[in-house]
């Protein structure tokens, strides 16, 4: 029997509609679950089994508040919450209380959430590795910066988790934990309370169990209908295979499920092909490269003039490569992006999604960094959707995923395409 913590989001709000079970028995039933395993897996920074039981309880005495009515989330801990620590990863502010929520949790209280924990994120978002540990095999890493979340939600501890991508910090841990990864369209959501790393680069999105769970989310967040489109039967999709300069880099298990993919989803009639990519395109992985150090320099420009001492090593490092790059090299990387989004979106003109890695395979131990971001890094410059979805394991038994490109603003086709790919993979 499939038990509360293990539901969908979809299916918890719709049990607790048809009064089946109530927001405090689903949110125990993940506290339960979390008591069990969090020594282990490690996914929270902050977490108050009773301010989130109390949540679950206030909402089961009103009147259905909205759409995501007596849903768990977990929250990562570069947002914004007003009755728990914001913490950013780092040790400069632990603990600290800002008094306030940000846009994205006061949208998804609003329609009945219960904020059940602050999960853990690497320092500012970044490279520095945080605690949490790979619910497959806890001596690996879940991948980047919304780790936390990616491992609860892979781990059952709850149906949705924020998290947030600059590079890869969705796409990878999801792919390492196995669970839907959703990044949005750049500019989607706002970003009113999030922690800002890299102003033209950072997006929110969800780490989820199905597709459907991120149309519910942006239903909450946007006004949008919760109702996924469905690709229509008639119509195969057009996909573009694309390997990217990366290739060589990837691990053999990843090109081979990659490729498996690709031709299951041709026998499945989509039409692939492998296109020729714009101009410049091979140029994005290092314009990336030059931008996100260069604003992150900027965007946490405090702590690095006036809490030097309490940085990571990690952190200090990569500020201080940021400081040789010049205005001119960032402003050249960022009409290179300009220029490769119009080649980009001119493809769409013939496709209808891209395929390509997630990530360069799987999970990698503990001790170090969590790994490369080469994989998401070009796709993230380009602001558009991207989902990354588990297809299958590896030589080492740990998740392997797809990740599936879409049109800039088309995020809901996205969803619709992907779930379409995802049926025809099972």
């Amino acid at each position: 029997m499939t038990q509360l913590n293990e539901l969908s989001a979809r299916e918890v709000v719709s049990m607790i509609a048809a009064r089946e079970a109530s927001a405090e028995e689903v949110t125990k039933a993940c506290l339960d679950h979390i008591e069990k395993r969090e020594k282990d897996v490690l996914a929270f920074q902050f977490l108050d089994p009773e301010l989130a039981l109390n949540q679950a309880r206030a909402l089961d005495l009103s009147p259905s508040a909205g759409i995501l009515h007596g849903l768990p989330l977990g929250v990562k801990d570069i947002i914004e919450t007003i009755d728990m620590p914001t913490g950013w990863g780092s040790e400069i502010y632990e603990g600290r209380m800002t008094g306030r929520d940000a846009a994205c949790v006061a949208l998804c209280r609003a329609a009945g959430a219960v904020m059940l924990g602050k999960t853990v994120t690497s320092e500012f978002a970044c490279y520095s590795p945080g605690k949490t540990r790979n619910p497959h095999d806890i001596g690996r890493t879940p991948g980047a910066s919304s780790m936390g979340s990616a491992a609860g939600v892979a781990d059952f501890m709850f149906p949705v988790g924020f998290g947030s991508q600059t590079a890869s910090s969705i796409i990878r841990p999801a792919a390492h934990c196995g669970t839907v990864g959703y990044k949005v369209t750049t500019g989607t959501f706002s970003l009113d309370g999030v922690m800002e790393l890299c102003n033209s680069l950072d997006t929110l999105g969800f780490l989820t169990r199905e597709i459907g769970d991120v149309a519910l989310m942006r239903a909450a967040l946007l006004g949008d209908s919760a109702e996924m489109q469905v690709r229509d039967e008639s119509d195969s999709p057009r996909i573009a295979l694309v390997r990217t300069k990366h290739w060589p880099e990837a691990e053999a298990i990843t090109r081979e499920v990659v490729e498996s993919a690709a031709k299951k989803l041709s026998d499945a009639g989509a039409i692939v092909e492998e296109p020729e990519l714009p101009e410049g395109f091979d140029g994005l992985t290092e314009a990336h490269e030059t931008i996100m150090p260069y604003e992150a320099l900027r965007g946490r420009a405090f702590e690095i003039r006036n809490h030097r001492e309490g940085l990571t090593d990690v952190f200090r490092a990569f500020a201080e490569e940021a400081q040789a790059i010049s205005f001119g090299e960032y402003v050249a990387a960022q009409d290179l992006a300009i220029r490769c989004r119009k080649g980009v979106d001119d493809l769409f003109d013939r496709y209808d999604l891209f395929l390509t890695p997630s990530a360069v395979g799987e999970a990698i131990e503990l001790g170090g960094l969590t790994g490369n971001p080469m994989f998401s890094r070009l796709w993230t410059l380009l602001h558009v959707p991207l989902i990354s979805l588990p297809v299958a394991s590896g030589p080492q038994g740990l998740p392997i995923g797809i990740q599936l490109v879409g049109r800039h603003g088309a995020d809901n086709k996205l969803l619709a395409d992907a779930q379409w790919v995802r049926d025809r993979l099972a």
